[in-house]
């Protein structure tokens, strides 16, 4: 069954434990072919494949190095940075439908982006993350994480990688979704390395993978 099938995109949970034995969920891409869950690029898949595959490898990181913690530690901070892991959680969210949403489909922002004045708080979603709750803020990331495979997959059904999005840059050009999947790969690989940081320096929890600490 190709990626971009509705049915392949089942959200199932893959459970990470740290040395310490506690548990962490983090979600992951279901192959109903093999029951397996896909938690990387294939080997030698063909490209769509390995553009999906290396996306959920990211975001399964970030659902592992932000999962397991209170309040408290999605709020840690490291050295001088304002950045803390509930920051990215809500950032990312942002990221994702702003990406498949306003940029390939060309809809409206949804809340809570659509009551936010940017132009007078850019980092809104950073500042405002330490109001919400653990569960609040890893449930706004797993929703904008479920829309968007449903919108990639909408999008692959419409045209493939090649679809145009519904936006332009400034200088009359168009993204197509394979560049809109480049950026965000690049986007969440960025940010898990700022994730690795933070979360060792809240309780030790180190590795590229949930399976290290077993």
């Amino acid at each position: 069954m190709p990626a971009w099938s509705p049915d392949f995109w089942e959200h199932r949970g893959y459970s990470g434990r740290k040395s310490s034995g506690i548990p962490v969920t983090v979600p992951g891409m279901t192959n109903p072919e093999s029951n397996a869950i896909l938690n990387e690029p294939p080997v030698a898949g063909n490209e769509l494949d390995t553009l999906v595959g290396a996306l959920e490898r990211q975001r399964r990181y970030i659902a592992w190095k932000c999962g397991g913690l209170d309040s408290a530690g999605l709020r840690a901070k490291l050295g001088p940075s304002s950045m803390t892991l509930g920051g990215l959680l809500k950032h990312l969210a942002l990221v994702e439908d702003d990406v498949f949403s306003v940029k390939l489909h060309g809809r409206e922002p949804q809340p809570p982006w659509n009551t936010v004045d940017w132009d007078a708080d850019r980092d809104w979603e950073w500042r405002t993350a330490a109001e919400d709750s653990p569960e609040q803020l890893m449930s706004l990331w797993q929703d904008a994480v479920s829309r968007s495979r449903a919108l990639v997959a909408e999008a692959i059904g419409d045209g493939g990688l090649d679809r145009p999005a519904a936006f332009t840059w400034p200088d009359g050009r168009t993204a197509s979704l394979r560049r809109l999947m480049i950026d965000m790969i690049e986007e969440y690989a960025r940010h898990v390395g700022h994730a690795d940081l933070i979360r060792e320096s809240v309780d030790g929890l180190v590795g590229e993978d949930p399976s290290d600490g077993d």
